[in-house]
């Protein structure tokens, strides 16, 4: 998939379901295969993740045709006491934004120029 970091071991500074969280954010009606292989994850963790964002409160769903459309709930305040009064909406516009930097900076060549 173009764009897609190749897998990486060892901690990240993001959880999975921050990504998957992102990732829905940026295509509502994305497909499970979609966000796994965006996340680098399989599709049955996707689900599992999906189902914990979902029991929790943090997403909902409906079933249009043969997909889902994925509703986020922006005022949901994030899990741990460290970010507390911290919003999935807040959340969602810092990794909104990186992607948008992401997408505008140039490439670097293989020289590293």
């Amino acid at each position: 998939m173009e764009g897609v970091p190749e897998p990486h071991t060892g901690w990240t500074f993001l959880t999975n379901h921050a990504r998957v969280l992102a990732a829905i954010a940026d295509n509502r009606s994305a497909r499970i295969r979609d966000i796994a292989a965006h996340c680098r994850l399989t599709e049955r963790a996707v689900q599992k993740i999906i189902s914990d964002l979902e029991q929790e409160g943090y997403l909902s769903h409906t079933r249009e045709g043969r997909g889902n459309s994925y509703r986020i709930e922006p005022s949901k305040v994030l899990r741990h006491p460290a970010e507390a009064g911290l919003t999935v909406a807040s959340l969602l516009s810092l990794l909104a934004q990186d992607e948008a930097d992401r997408i505008r900076q140039p490439e670097p060549d293989a020289q590293g120029a």
